[in-house]
């Protein structure tokens, strides 16, 4: 598993995060393809495309955690967990609706925000110091 600190030094890994993605859209790519032909040019055209994209598992509170996926067509790989503010991942898992059982729900946009900083903002050990 990749650590933020890896992420932030991979800029090509770094730069390809969509922040847009969602589980339901990577199903809707991936998995079905064709379905998306009708909303547009956002579709799956070969075997070669790939997507990266941060998703919650709403069941993994203890520590709150988002996960980086890598989706192809043949299947999705857990790139890194990255811990996140427990208040934070709380708010986005209610604002996406709590299920029984549990779900994979996208980021809100304060957590994507919080994340985007620490990937693209100033060094991480900078973060919790006076300047």
């Amino acid at each position: 598993m990749l650590t933020l600190a890896e992420i932030r030094q991979n800029r090509t890994l770094a730069n390809s995060i969509d922040w847009a993605m969602t589980p339901e859209k990577a199903v809707e790519m991936y998995l079905e393809w064709g379905t998306s032909w009708s909303r547009g040019n956002n579709f799956v055209s070969s075997a070669s495309d790939e997507s990266y994209y941060f998703v919650i598992y709403d069941w993994e509170k203890e520590p709150p955690c988002v996960t980086l996926l890598h989706r192809t067509v043949a299947g999705a790989e857990e790139l890194a967990k990255i811990e996140v503010p427990k208040e934070l991942f709380e708010a986005s898992c209610k604002e996406g609706g709590i299920k029984p059982g549990g779900t994979v729900q996208s980021l809100n946009r304060a957590l994507q925000d919080w994340l985007n900083v620490r990937i693209d903002g100033p060094p991480v050990e900078w973060f919790g110091r006076e300047h």
